[in-house]
């Protein structure tokens, strides 16, 4: 496994931010991080990049214990911080070639930093100083001094915080390509990010790991005792007597909304034989992405 963790906690004080998770993401996993703020995403990411410590539990980055072997995971792993850190004072190859010295690559950095360049696409603007450069650009530059080592896993925490429409769509094309060949963890509020990008979703809330749905389809039903159901029937109906119905609200026009914790669809026929009545409409609903986030995470 690229990334391992188990039972890890990880508290500020008294206050607990980690608590007790495990999740592993395998080689070639570009992976979507939800949670909302406070929940535990960054402080996650900080100790899978080695700069933050933590309390119990095992971390470990392609087989090594991050706590044991700090230089070597270090070089595993590519770090994107939500604050990209940049020097805006220098120019874009100057930065990344100091960048590309700190990871001692010798007489490969000139290649090397020339080749990023080019696949972050930064190659318009790669002689203009940083600080002159658009958000979309930075994020760019961010991105390439990541990948600069060519690490196998890449940690990225709101990479496209405050792109436009055209930046957005740029970068979500790039981590695409990047995550064909390298692990991918990736956190965001986006939900169109994690549809566009990701092929798993991992959602975690206070401290906890509360979901994980390794096929990105998955995420509409979530939760098999709260599945949701619509039906129109010809006269009112007084459903909350079938079996398994969780809740009813009636939505005008002899149409309910129904939470169920099965697949109640046969029961409703049979009920509507019973009190002769007639069904107009009857349909599962999808929850969206978003619903199953608020249900989650609430």
């Amino acid at each position: 496994m690229s990334i391992s963790i188990s039972n890890l906690t990880r508290k500020y004080g008294e206050q607990t931010v980690l608590n007790d998770i495990n999740f592993e993401i395998g080689g070639g996993e570009v992976v979507g991080f939800l949670g909302p703020n406070g929940a535990g995403k960054t402080t996650t990411m900080k100790i899978l990049a080695g700069s933050l410590g933590y309390d119990a539990g095992s971390v470990k980055i392609c087989g090594l214990e991050v706590k044991e072997n700090q230089i070597e995971t270090a070089g595993l792993v590519g770090y994107l911080p939500e604050q990209n850190p940049l020097y805006t004072e220098m120019y874009v190859k100057e930065y990344l070639l100091f960048v590309a010295e700190t990871y001692k690559l010798g007489k490969q950095k000139e290649a090397r930093v020339n080749e990023l360049i080019d696949l972050v696409g930064l190659r318009p603007e790669f002689k203009k100083k940083i600080g002159q450069l658009s958000k979309g650009y930075r994020q760019r530059v961010g991105l390439a001094q990541a990948l600069l080592h060519n690490p196998k896993v890449l940690i990225l925490d709101e990479p496209t915080t405050g792109l436009d429409p055209n930046q957005l769509e740029e970068i979500r094309q790039l981590i695409r390509e990047i995550g064909k060949d390298k692990t991918v963890l990736l956190s965001t509020h986006i939900m169109q990010e994690i549809k566009a990008i990701c092929n798993r979703v991992l959602i975690i809330n206070k401290g906890e790991i509360v979901a994980d749905y390794p096929d990105i389809s998955q995420i509409n039903q979530f939760d098999e005792n709260n599945l949701q159901f619509e039906v129109e029937f010809l006269n009112e109906a007084e459903i909350t007597v079938i079996e398994g119905i969780n809740s009813v609200s009636a939505k005008g026009n002899n149409t309910y909304s129904i939470l169920a914790n099965k697949d109640i669809r046969a029961e409703i026929f049979d009920f509507a034989v019973k009190t002769n009545n007639k069904i107009l409409t009857l349909k599962a609903v999808e929850r969206s992405m978003e619903e199953v986030f608020r249900s989650l995470t609430k």
